[in-house]
């Protein structure tokens, strides 16, 4: 049996410390944990440890820790610059499915054709903290402010970088020729997504002018988050 996953930003050095109380709470009341029962505990930034409860309190769980381990990033990050959308809980599904594959990055993207959006980073970040120990990993994917599509194309330096988009144009296949062979051979990818009326014509010149390949992710037309998600699927097996 899997054991339960928590999160605690600052995982200490301390064999023995208390819970948050948000986990502690979750640990006593949600999944009746006792003296004695075993956790995993994560930072989200790759390090972890086994440990047992010693006091179980709904509100200052102490702990004893019995192992620490150091899972390593993996080789090339893969982030995903998708453009905001009116239905939040769409956006918050594509959050979701990101953490759970492995995503490395998240940029919220406001485009030309972004609808308005009130952006809620906690809510945000909580989602992804929910999916990371569901999924139960222990890197949590960076997620960073809503950014205008021209700023995004001038600073984020990532050595591969991509633009999905519906227009009639040259594009590439988002997928490697054959096994081991990548015509890309991207290390860290950036691609962009844009909103469900598509990035404008100025918007892709843009990216071109500044070394982004166009690329296709299918025949069919998607909507941002099903294409976002595609898009990560797509990078993270390149």
């Amino acid at each position: 049996m899997q054991l339960p996953f928590f999160f605690e930003e600052d995982l200490h050095v301390a064999d023995e410390f208390i819970l948050s109380e948000e986990s502690s709470k979750h640990a006593v009341q949600v999944l009746r944990m006792h003296e004695s029962d075993e956790l995993i505990i994560t930072n989200g930034n790759g390090g972890s440890a086994t440990a047992f409860i010693v006091i179980a309190d709904k509100k200052k769980t102490e702990v004893k820790v019995t192992q620490r381990h150091f899972v390593p990033p993996r080789s090339g990050r893969v982030s995903v610059a998708v453009s905001l959308i009116k239905n939040k809980n769409r956006f918050e599904w594509f959050l979701e499915k990101a953490t759970e594959i492995g995503v490395s990055e998240i940029i919220p993207l406001i485009c030309q054709r972004t609808e308005p959006h009130h952006f809620n980073h906690n809510r945000m970040r909580n989602i992804l903290v929910s999916a990371m120990l569901q999924s139960q990993q222990v890197w949590l994917p960076s997620l960073q402010e809503p950014v205008k599509f021209g700023e995004v194309i001038k600073k984020f330096r990532h050595e591969s970088k991509f633009i999905a988009h519906c227009m009639k144009a040259e594009k590439n296949q988002l997928v490697g020729e054959t096994p081991g062979h990548n015509r890309f051979q991207p290390k860290d990818r950036l691609i962009l997504i844009g909103p469900e009326g598509d990035f404008t014509e100025g918007e892709i010149e843009l990216a071109l002018q500044h070394h982004f390949i166009p690329v296709s992710i299918g025949e069919t037309r998607l909507r941002t988050e099903t294409a976002a998600l595609v898009a990560a699927v797509l990078l993270m097996n390149i």
